[in-house]
């Protein structure tokens, strides 16, 4: 079997690939004895083309020689097969590889040595798949071929990839140095380890932390799972990624080998889809943090940071207490995960049954951004007292944010405008919006509705009017 022709990723598994590379490596091994049998055979033969050479002095018998040591040697094999110690598949592919040693333009490699023909390679082209298998190095060509396979094999099972990042997405994790007196119950209320499918809160006693996987997270792993084949994608470290997975994943139904960490990426404090096995156009990022995906925003559904424990909260400079310290959570039904499901099944089937182009050249970046653009569609915003004076209005953050979301902005009041986005209730804007019975509702709206792809109660994101006024 070779690499290059009978591609691994058929099955959509990078474990597919790993055994493969473990079947080749065993091949070799149970054959190294051979092999020294087989040298030592070349230095009997090649004593007997020196005496041959020497008794005819003829050129001709050069080439009869040659012909005759290939023929002992395929013999020999032929012995091996009828022994039960080989196989006729693999005599043809040790004719073939030998073959092709000369032409091999080695697809990738394993430590130094060609997948496919064995030789040793030197050029450190290509990207390291570690997560996939140790020492695995793929060539660029080889990987743009794997991902074309790959490809038309999901999307002819109505697939798309979806790659998913740990910490404050999935789950929240703590050092236990770091729970603070109010958090102390939860040592009391972890689940256990033995049984991870019936818990959500685990006390990881050899990592000297805590995890809290987030609410809904199960039922959407499950049912994400059959329109995406899922990766994870954290910058902790390999074994921690590996321990969370177990208890995301403890039967191995929707990650399998698909684990990639920071010790896996080729940028330090990037993340990149350079090391997933799936084609740009298909993948969906769910991330918390945008700035981890500089080459891939368009794939990325910015996810809403879930601050279960104190200490996640002190990270990113919050002062409010933590849901642990409150003895509260996310809600199920309505939290982050089942929000952006909703999304995610959105997504699905805009791009498998309403776009009209061939569905090869279909690209899901575009399908985000129809998704996008219709969560805002109606609203008509004028901001006030939201941008520093003399700020360029369209150049902020949050006018752009409601472009994104399909919202026309404007600077000027009329009767077409819907919303008036405020952070102080005395302004001139703002109580023009009161009296004319639009919408006056706080910056944070526009926020939320971002986070969660879908417009929100106007009632939740109240103005208050500013002391000095």
């Amino acid at each position: 079997m070779s690499f290059a022709t009978d591609s691994p990723v058929h099955s959509s598994s990078s474990d597919d690939f790993a055994a493969l590379i473990d079947a080749e490596l065993e091949v070799g091994s149970s054959g190294s004895s051979s092999a020294e049998h087989d040298n030592e055979e070349e230095e009997i033969d090649g004593d007997n083309d020196d005496n041959d050479h020497e008794e005819n002095e003829d050129d001709g018998e050069d080439e009869l020689t040659d012909h005759r040591n290939k023929r002992c040697k395929i013999e020999k094999l032929e012995d091996q097969e009828l022994q039960g110690s080989t196989s006729q598949g693999l005599i043809e592919e040790k004719l073939e590889v030998s073959l092709k040693k000369d032409i091999c333009t080695h697809p990738g490699s394993f430590g130094q040595m060609c997948i496919l023909c064995g030789q040793r390679v030197d050029d450190e082209s290509g990207v390291t798949f570690g997560y996939i298998h140790k020492g695995l190095r793929l060539g660029n060509d080889e990987i743009v071929r794997l991902r074309s396979t790959d490809m038309k094999n999901l999307l002819h099972h109505k697939k798309l990839y979806l790659v998913l990042d740990l910490d404050h997405t999935l789950l929240n994790s703590t050092l236990l140095n770091h729970l603070t007196s109010e958090e102390e119950y939860l040592k009391a209320q972890s689940d256990s380890l033995q049984d991870v499918s019936k818990g959500s809160l685990f006390m990881l006693d050899f990592m000297h932390m805590m995890t809290k996987l987030r609410p809904f997270v199960r039922t959407f792993l499950k049912e994400a799972s059959e329109m995406f084949e899922m990766y994870i994608y954290t910058m902790g470290d390999r074994p921690y990624a590996l321990e969370m997975a177990k208890l995301l994943d403890p039967k191995q139904e929707y990650f399998s080998g698909r684990v990639i960490s920071r010790d896996d990426g080729t940028q330090k404090h990037q993340k990149g889809l350079d090391v997933v096995l799936g084609q740009e156009s298909a993948v969906v990022i769910l991330d918390d943090t945008e700035n981890a995906w500089t080459k891939h925003k368009d794939n990325l559904i910015l996810m809403e940071r879930y601050h279960f424990f104190a200490s996640s909260c002190h990270q990113f400079g919050f002062n409010c207490k933590s849901l642990s310290q409150l003895k509260n959570d996310e809600s199920e039904p309505d939290g982050a995960l089942a929000s952006v499901l909703k999304v995610l099944r959105q997504v699905h089937h805009i791009f498998f049954d309403e776009l009209d182009s061939d569905l090869a050249s279909r690209d899901v970046r575009q399908v985000l951004k129809i998704v996008r653009k219709d969560v805002l569609k109606d609203c008509k915003i004028i901001f006030s007292r939201v941008f520093p004076t003399k700020f360029q209005a369209e150049n902020h953050l949050l006018w752009k944010m409601a472009e994104q979301l399909g919202a026309t902005c404007s600077t000027e009041t009329d009767s077409s405008v819907t919303h008036v986005v405020s952070t102080d209730a005395g302004t001139e804007k703002s109580r023009w919006a009161v009296k004319e019975n639009k919408f006056l509702v706080h910056p944070r709206w526009i926020e939320a509705a971002n986070f969660l792809w879908q417009k929100q109660p106007e009632e939740k994101f109240p103005v208050s009017q500013t002391k000095n006024q």
